[in-house]
């Protein structure tokens, strides 16, 4: 296994990129390819969605795979006993696709990053004071900027990260509206080079924030 990290430098590696890349596949073997992929593009953290059979095979692989800034996840985590396999596979980012707060109790109990799922301003507001590392806008499609914006200012405390429905031209957007991050899945690894289109996406970011 590579190098574990502090829920913190997790953090900050997500935040320093904007993007955390989604790996969901039909196995384990294409699961480990498209993360190296994006690795390789240049995001550095990447989660593998344990709907993927064999995910956390696949986590346990690319687990011992991280170097440098590399980081990787499991995605699509619903409950505490798939949180804890997923631990101690080396996933060192648990992400839900809704507020389950089994997950983020072993997240605090094993010093692992969560990213927490939620749809409405209450849930988030409910998974930050339970101990969410980041809030998980899912799906962001029944989202825009603007309403994210709106609540923000309500509410700036939160740590977001719009995820379902987010594209790589839409990422700039999300960014500007004052997410930390957004969610990325297939659209990094399109097109004859994904590292070209990464390159982009972060320039992007990186404008947004400018």
């Amino acid at each position: 296994m590579g190098a574990l990290r502090a829920p913190y430098q997790v953090k900050s590696a997500i935040f320093d990129s904007g993007v955390i890349g989604i790996v969901r596949s039909d196995g384990a073997a294409k699961a480990v390819e498209l993360s190296r992929t994006i690795w390789e593009a240049g995001v550095d953290v990447v989660e593998v969605a344990l709907t993927t059979p064999q995910g956390l095979e696949a986590i346990e692989t690319l687990a011992g795979e991280v170097d440098g800034n590399r980081i990787i996840g499991a995605g699509t985590v619903l409950d505490g006993a798939t949180a804890r396999m997923a631990v101690l596979s080396g996933a060192q980012l648990l992400v839900t696709p809704t507020l389950v707060e089994e997950v983020i109790e072993v997240g605090r109990r094993y010093g692992v990053l969560t990213a927490i799922g939620c749809s409405t301003p209450t849930e988030m507001l409910r998974a930050t004071t339970l101990g969410a590392d980041l809030i998980k806008v899912f799906p962001a499609s029944l989202w825009t900027p603007k309403i994210l914006s709106d609540v923000l200012a309500a509410l700036p405390q939160l740590d977001c990260v719009p995820t379902g429905g987010v594209s790589p031209e839409s990422a700039a957007s999300w960014i500007m509206a004052g997410a930390r991050a957004v969610g990325l899945g297939s659209a990094l690894t399109k097109g004859e080079d994904p590292a070209a289109s990464v390159r982009a996406l972060l320039a992007a970011i990186k404008e947004a924030r400018a």
